[in-house]
């Protein structure tokens, strides 16, 4: 399953299909006793998506059986045993992708010449993903870091593994003599390296990016690159040979004082903009607004959600069920907005107050 939205893999998504590239969104859970009807709901999705081929008389026969199975061939790949929040499954002729979104989603299957893609991009720019590159004299490890974890991440040519002979770190941070491998020559071209394979990643997957190591190492890192020179350093030793969990709890508290400041920074930026008649809520008026490009800032809190349908020029809430009811339209918002150059920023829920879920600071 899919979980790194680049910008690349993001356009080659948007890209047109042949007729017809069918995308299927359904809700999933990550514990019990919720995730216990995942499996059997997602199999009905994919059966709805395939009763929609059936009766669409502008699939040819040949069309409707290539992609009933990229269906199939896309279901078998689903591992609901690392569900997250939910599931986006896309077919279309000769190819079918199956994506693990860590925002939830309303279920949906949508047949057109293009995949669904305002979910995807919402969930990514929610889970405010991260790198964190752990340094040590003999190995440089990269981790793809979300909301609430890290895993290791094998691309780009990491982990880095420097070969030396008689080298043996642990005996040397026993007998105190640790700082001493941060001088040589070797180890300033090693992190030099790692820093030019690392600049060659974020040129293509771009994000934040925080770097762990002695306080030796960092120095050196500082010094010898530049990519990882400027990344945000975490003084903390033994990462590039730890878990995931002691590389989780060496970021977190950064990553909170950050989190905190973004919020803080959120709402004085909504607050000045209400003195200056910048200020929009509601979703009517963002949605509105969204598609005229005015937003500068849109601020949306971690968990809201509304319904609305479409009244003609205006949306109205709407039940789940009712005909025409869009159950997205935050992610659709949220699309909206970075299509048009609009920062995103998503904040704890009750940040916004009477805003009522969702604000912005607008352009004019």
């Amino acid at each position: 399953m899919e979980h790194d939205l680049s910008p690349a893999t993001l356009a080659e998504l948007r890209r047109p299909r042949p007729y017809p590239a069918v995308s299927v969104l359904t809700p999933t859970h990550r514990r019990e006793p919720l995730n216990t009807q995942d499996a059997v709901r997602l199999r009905n999705a994919v059966a709805e998506a395939k009763k929609k081929l059936e009766a669409d008389p502008a699939v040819t026969r040949d069309r409707r059986a290539d992609v009933a199975l990229q269906l199939d061939r896309a279901l078998s790949e689903v591992d609901l045993s690392h569900s997250e929040d939910g599931l986006a499954i896309f077919a279309a002729p000769g190819e079918h992708q199956v994506w693990s979104l860590a925002r939830a989603v309303p279920e949906r299957i949508v047949l057109s010449d293009t995949f669904l893609t305002r979910n995807l991009v919402s969930a990514h720019t929610a889970q405010r993903p991260f790198w964190v590159l752990s340094v040590s004299a003999d190995r440089c490890t990269l981790w793809s870091g979300g909301v609430d974890r890290v895993v290791e991440e094998r691309a780009g040519g990491f982990p880095l593994i420097r070969e030396q002979r008689n080298f043996d770190p642990e005996r040397q941070e026993w007998i105190g003599d640790q700082p001493s491998a941060f001088r040589s020559e070797d180890t300033r071209r090693f992190l030099r390296d790692a820093d030019t394979a690392l600049g060659k990643l974020l040129r293509h997957h771009p994000r934040p990016l925080y770097v762990t190591g002695e306080p030796a190492a960092l120095s050196l890192l500082g010094e010898a690159g530049s990519v990882a020179g400027d990344a945000v350093h975490v003084p903390h030793g033994g990462l590039a040979h730890g878990t995931p969990e002691a590389v989780w709890q060496a970021v977190r508290p950064v990553l909170e004082a950050e989190a905190r400041r973004s919020t803080e920074d959120v709402a004085r930026s909504l607050e000045s903009a209400r003195g200056r008649k910048e200020f929009a809520a509601g979703v009517d008026e963002l949605w509105q607004s969204a598609r005229e490009g005015r937003i500068r800032l849109l601020a949306v809190e971690e968990n809201y959600r509304i319904t609305v349908r479409d009244a003609g020029e205006h949306l109205i809430v709407a039940e789940d069920g009712d005909l025409d009811a869009r159950a997205d339209i935050v992610d659709e918002i949220v699309e909206q907005c970075l299509e048009t150059g609009a920062e995103v920023r998503f904040v704890p829920d009750g940040t916004l107050g009477d805003a009522d879920g969702m604000a912005a600071v607008l352009r004019y």
